[in-house]
């Protein structure tokens, strides 16, 4: 059966301008046409006419890129909204703590997500551990997310690849499925 059939849901996560500023997140952020490829797959959802949510952050921390009073607060112009499509606002890594992102799945007997976004490691990682525990049929994009490199408890530094490869790893079979763009382009 077609993905397409599955009736499945595009949840873009914070893909938004703050993550472009590469030195704040910890530098070396890899795949740096993840945005690209999310409006792509967004393009392609809109054809389909299924249904899409967009996440962002909004940080409590007002020194934050992603802080509402920032411009990194807005969404990259690769991944707009559109008038119909619901936006939903976390203060915390899951889009499902803090939000109705539940209720509006469930309302809409939607039962398989397609999960992409930034960052790899934080809230794409988080926001698919539990859409997998709630029990949907979940897919990641590896290459429709990104990360930076990363400081480890002895000081020593990850590489932003190594970060995003190990996430994808750690969510692969468990809590999700990991395709890349052109896989799941073909399989909608």
């Amino acid at each position: 059966m077609k993905l397409q059939h599955k009736k499945p849901a595009l949840l873009l996560i914070d893909i938004q301008k703050g993550f472009l500023d590469e030195k704040y997140w910890g530098g070396n952020r890899n795949n740096k046409t993840a945005e690209q490829i999310s409006g792509k797959i967004l393009e392609k959802w809109r054809e389909l006419n299924l249904p899409v949510f967009h996440i962002r952050h909004s940080s409590l921390n007002p020194d934050s890129k992603l802080h509402e009073t920032h411009t990194g607060f807005e969404f990259n112009d690769y991944v707009l909204p559109k008038n119909n499509e619901p936006v939903i606002t976390k203060q915390v890594n899951s889009a499902f703590i803090g939000t109705n992102l539940k209720e509006h799945l469930d309302q809409q007997d939607i039962n398989t997500l397609v999960i992409i976004g930034i960052t790899t490691n934080h809230c794409v990682s988080t926001t698919t551990r539990m859409a997998g525990n709630f029990g949907y049929e979940t897919y990641v994009i590896s290459d429709a997310t990104a990360t930076f490199d990363r400081i480890g408890i002895h000081g020593e530094k990850y590489d932003s690849e190594l970060i995003h490869l190990t996430s994808l790893a750690n969510l692969n079979d468990e809590f999700a499925t990991v395709w890349n763009s052109e896989k799941l382009l073909n399989e909608l």
